[in-house]
């Protein structure tokens, strides 16, 4: 597995030479843009198989390419890390991937950034998989940093409008703030642990720290809080709803294998800290359930089809922190797989659907799609019912079903934990099928009679993606259910599930619930979608109740935010503006507008001075040389 490096090296290589060269034509660009992630898909094929027919010694594989730093005893290598966790997510991310960008050479075709889009998730895919596969927390943190960026270049996107650069700048310094949590978290392991090396690292907390102390605690709260920045949970979720701004293509790359995940990737590496910091494995679980109940309450408003789709990505990722808060850490990284098919999944058909109306997004002006894009329709239908966890044999069915039957189970769970996770499943089936009978169900409204063509690449990309979102998860199945174990199997050494659990009858139970819950939320949906359309034809200017506004709004965090922190922090600048940190730039400022008027003189037009000046400039050299 020497050509491991490859995985992160393409992607960024294509990065290089679609910015190195904009002039490109837009098939050398697709080409690069296609081909560069679809080889480093086939390497971490690769690797998987090889990894799989011949496992390494250890169960993992190292690769240092080269040494980065090594100042004052401490050093840190460009190091690489393979394990059948890590394996998981580099397949998974390339795979998405690869299949996003060929969407994107139909969905980009008439833009002007068409190679600057290619380079830009080049670079978000380079940056991820150097993430997942960092051996040491520098360099985890060089490819954390790298998301961070290119989630502002790609929501950002289409700069022009304000809107969207508005968006950008928000996603960047939010997650900004996670980031810098992280970064001290970084020095106190560094500082108390003494290496940045992961494995390392994690042995040397077990062997030294006391379960529940002060520096696991500190230190997993401080972890926690770069997590919930990336992924989107509370209290930093507020700039996910507004990453939609950037393209289609971006937002699923976003949502379904790369940034979101993050922090989910990031609390299961480090998973030696947090069952050191039981206190903050019970804070996960706390942020997982409110945060997948707070987005499912504000998807049931929205209007918009793909902040539908992200606040789903929120819940969902919610239901991830909850597992792994659990201690149900194979199950928290199963629903990171079945999501990421599902979820890319349901954006891609939402971009086909925009494409139909003429890039019209509004949930209330659709309508009737089923009969003019029947793809986006079925693959939407299979995607939502993944997503929603029925019938048994859709892959959602067998992560969530896992993840409420550990919170029923687990130590760290119980009714009320699994009570409050059913609650999000229920709220999981309306807002799917409402989002579904409100763009394809019931009669056409504001549909274009002539939209954009759809393409092959569109159809191609979901049929594709539709067989893993559907089916997946048969890798893990309850043992009701064909008691297929592959998942864990495959996965345990490295995250390994809870002792014990619930007994097959009651296991029976939590399924039958789970089920009749989500068909529940699915009629509820149905039934909305008819209420609200029928309101909205009455009366399509009637303004909504104060609750439906309050929810719509994301439950208010933005006003809050606004009032507690931005409004305060710009009237503090606006009054400090003068102060002495502001002398030092604008003192160089004031020399360099003086040296250019005394400069200026110089330049009278007489070329008598123009010579003189270069033979006294030449004197003046000669005589440094030879007398200094």
């Amino acid at each position: 597995m020497d050509f491991l490096w490859l995985v992160p090296a393409l992607p960024l290589l294509g990065f290089v030479l679609l910015t190195l060269f904009q002039r490109l034509t837009r098939r050398i660009a697709a080409g690069i843009g296609v081909g560069s992630v679809g080889v480093s898909m086939l390497a971490a094929f690769w690797a998987a198989y090889q990894f799989i027919a011949s496992p390494p010694a250890g169960g993992h594989f190292s690769q240092t390419l080269w040494s980065w730093m090594d100042v004052g005893g401490f050093s840190a290598g460009i190091s690489l890390y393979l394990d059948s966790f890590s394996l998981v997510m580099i397949v998974v991310i390339t795979f998405v991937a690869f299949f996003i960008h060929i969407y994107s050479t139909a969905y980009m075709a008439g833009d002007d950034g068409y190679a600057r889009v290619f380079a830009y998730m080049h670079l978000f895919v380079s940056s991820m998989l150097i993430l997942v596969l960092a051996g040491n927390l520098l360099l985890l943190f060089l490819g954390w940093e790298g998301v961070g960026l290119c989630s502002y270049l790609l929501i950002g996107f289409w700069y022009k409008d304000p809107a969207n650069a508005r968006a950008a700048i928000k996603a960047f310094v939010v997650t900004r703030v996670g980031d810098a949590a992280m970064l001290v978290g970084m020095l106190l392991l560094f500082v108390s642990l003494g290496t940045l090396d992961i494995q390392q690292l994690l042995k040397h907390a077990v062997s030294q720290w006391v379960p529940g102390s002060t520096l696991p605690v500190v230190a997993a709260a401080l972890i926690l809080g770069g997590a919930v920045g990336k992924s989107a949970q509370l209290p930093l979720q507020t700039w996910l709803p507004d990453a939609m701004a950037g393209p289609t293509p971006v937002s699923a790359l976003i949502h379904a294998a790369t940034m979101v995940t993050a922090g989910v990737y990031l609390i299961a590496r480090m998973r030696e800290i947090f069952q050191l910091a039981p206190a903050i494995q019970t804070v996960v679980v706390i942020v997982g359930l409110a945060t997948l109940l707070l987005a499912g309450f504000s998807a049931i408003t929205q209007r918009d089809i793909k902040r539908v789709i992200a606040y789903s990505t929120m819940s969902q990722i919610g239901y991830m922190f909850l597992a792994l808060g659990l201690g149900a850490w194979a199950a928290g990284i199963l629903h990171f797989v079945t999501h990421a098919f599902f979820k890319s999944l349901l954006f891609l058909a939402a971009g086909v659907v925009i494409v139909r109306m003429n890039h019209e997004q509004d949930l209330f002006k659709m309508g009737g799609l089923r009969k003019h894009v029947p793809v986006a329709f079925w693959t939407f239908l299979i995607g939502s019912l993944s997503m929603t966890a029925v019938p048994p044999l859709i892959a959602g069915f067998d992560s969530k079903d896992w993840i409420l039957y550990w919170a029923w189970s687990s130590p760290n769970g119980g009714p009320l934990v699994w009570g409050l996770a059913l609650f999000g499943a229920f709220l999981t089936g309306v807002y799917s099928f409402r989002l579904i009978v409100l763009a394809f169900g019931g009669s056409e409204r504001e549909v274009p009679e002539h939209g954009h063509r759809i393409g092959a690449a569109f159809i191609v990309t979901l049929i594709v993606l539709v067989v893993p979102a559907a089916l997946i998860g048969l890798v893990q199945t309850p043992d009701l259910l064909f008691g297929i174990n592959l998942f864990a199997g495959f996965v345990g050494s490295v995250l390994p599930m809870p002792a014990g659990g619930a007994p097959p009858s009651v296991e029976l139970e939590l399924i039958l619930a789970s089920q009749a819950v989500g068909l529940l939320g699915i009629l509820v949906g149905w039934l909305m979608a008819r209420s609200q359309v029928k309101a909205y034809l009455a009366a399509p200017e009637k303004r909504p109740s104060l609750l439906h506004r309050y929810l719509f709004s994301g439950w208010g965090f933005d006003w809050l935010y606004d009032r507690l922190i931005v409004r305060p922090v710009l009237w503090f600048a606006h009054i400090d503006r003068d102060d002495v940190a502001d002398w030092i730039p604008r003192g160089l400022a004031a020399l360099s507008s003086l040296l250019h008027r005394l400069f200026s003189r110089t330049q009278n037009g007489r070329l008598r001075w123009y010579a003189t000046a270069l033979g006294a400039g030449a004197v003046i050299i000669v005589a440094l040389v030879v007398f200094i």
